[in-house]
């Protein structure tokens, strides 16, 4: 009745009661319409933003600006730790204004050797284990970039790759990296979008750089020859199938199975598990636990015991078996049964040209190849300009070395300090540039400069 009484008067012209709260309209809308103003910039945002990786340098905005802040901070291989606190406060203040969580999160997987097949980041302190284990807080752990970091910035100083404005327009950061090598074969990604999602499996190294040379050297090259079969950086085995891993090559899409590494132990009659399918429901712990269940509904009644025996020197999850007991019979049983064997879906669906698209390997090289080639002669015009431009001056320092006295009359001669360099124009016949640089350089270092 109150809230009656407020839009009576104001549709009088008045004015609501003073204490009188507000009165919140309802907008009613088709669903067609808010799904264009509200849903679909949603998703190309997440599509766009955080999802998926470029095939460019491999790389989400987050893991990007991780990578460009140790840059800017110059936290180097061959320089101390810095706090990762501080490495956060830097990527959020001036190029990610997003929660802290999620950079962090994001460097702590990047310097997680058995997350990522090739390191980024070098971490110092708690960064979380193979069991699951969370790291540390960022306000004890400390980074730097790992060696194969400056590949991913090699000559990023050269206009290799275009810069734009941050979020707030007061800084510029890069749309992507000058990366030296294909690192989104590199490093296994995923993400999920909005009705889209990306599942990349990693490769060797080696491998992939072998690859691409052969690719650049023959386009109608099989990329099955010389890029076996993906390498996860938990390790495992994969049952190789040529023809499913070539459709995958050629698809970008398409599922293997991946297994366990174990040894038996003789002596003590004892599986050792050294290696697990590092997949999203794969841990260690995980893998006891369910161990543990079989065993206990009856599933399983060849082990004894079982424990984790995981430390510095690696994984180890250890097997206790009944007298009797075959270990391969066992094994299988266990593959079957436990997530010591695991599927991995892939789905190479990654940005290119500010769209998503799920490419094959041999389509992913090449994009890869298109990019880095217009990255080196970008590099190439910038040495050239700059080396051009450094021509210039010395050419301009020659005329007044050719005439030294000449150019000291005219500086005594010149009352005024700013006519300093007009006169060395008129006298010499030289440019503003060239002036300029002549008179910013001491007498005692005029012959230095022309000789460097």
């Amino acid at each position: 009745r109150r809230e009656g009484k407020v839009m009576a008067r104001k549709k009088e012209g008045g004015q609501p009661p003073k204490g009188t709260a507000p009165h919140h309209e309802i907008i009613q809308r088709p669903m067609e319409e808010v799904m264009h103003i509200s849903m679909i910039p949603y998703a190309e945002h997440v599509i766009l933003e955080r999802a998926l990786p470029r095939v460019e340098d491999g790389l989400k905005p987050v893991q990007r600006r991780i990578l460009f802040t140790l840059n800017e901070l110059g936290v180097t291989p061959d320089k101390p730790h810095k706090k990762c606190a501080r490495i956060v406060g830097d990527c959020l203040g001036k190029y990610h204004p997003h929660g802290d969580s999620s950079v962090y999160d994001a460097m702590v997987r990047m310097a997680q050797p058995y997350s990522m097949r090739a390191l980024l980041v070098d971490g110092h302190g708690n960064f979380g284990s193979i069991d699951g284990d969370s790291a540390a807080a960022m306000r004890y752990t400390e980074a730097r970039m790992a060696p194969l970091a400056l590949e991913m910035l090699r000559d990023i100083d050269k206009d290799t790759v275009d810069f734009v404005d941050n979020y707030d327009s007061t800084m510029k950061e890069p749309t992507l990296l000058p990366v030296t090598f294909p690192s989104v074969l590199v490093n296994n990604n995923t993400g999920i979008a909005v009705d889209m999602a990306s599942s990349i499996c990693s490769f060797n190294l080696e491998e992939v750089c072998r690859t691409t040379i052969e690719l650049i050297r023959n386009p109608d090259h099989c990329v099955a020859d010389t890029l076996k079969a993906p390498d996860f950086a938990g390790g495992a085995k994969i049952l190789y199938d040529r023809a499913k891993i070539e459709e995958i090559y050629r698809t970008g899409r398409g599922s293997f199975k991946l297994y366990a590494k174990y040894t038996y132990d003789k002596s003590n009659n004892c599986i050792d598990i050294t290696e697990i399918p590092m997949t999203s429901t794969a841990t260690s712990e995980s893998i006891i636990e369910k161990v543990i269940d079989r065993v206990k509904a009856g599933a399983i009644r060849e082990i004894s015991d079982i424990r984790d025996e995981t430390d510095k020197s690696g994984l180890k999850i250890t097997i206790d078996l009944k007298r009797g007991t075959d270990p391969d019979k066992l094994m299988q049983k266990l593959y079957r049964l436990t997530p010591l064997s695991d599927s991995f879906a892939c789905n190479f669906n990654v940005l290119i040209a500010g769209s998503p698209r799920v490419m094959g390997v041999k389509e992913l090289l090449n994009e890869w190849i298109a990019f880095r080639m217009e990255c080196v002669r970008r590099r190439t015009y910038f040495d050239l300009k700059k080396a051009k431009d450094k021509l210039h001056l010395l050419r301009g320092l020659e005329k007044i070395l050719l005439d030294i006295d000449k150019a000291i009359k005219i500086v005594r001669n010149t009352e005024e300090e700013a006519e300093v360099v007009p006169n060395l124009m008129i006298g010499f016949g030289i440019d503003r540039i060239q002036a300029e640089y002549v008179a910013e350089i001491k007498l005692r270092h005029l012959n230095r400069e022309y000789i460097l």
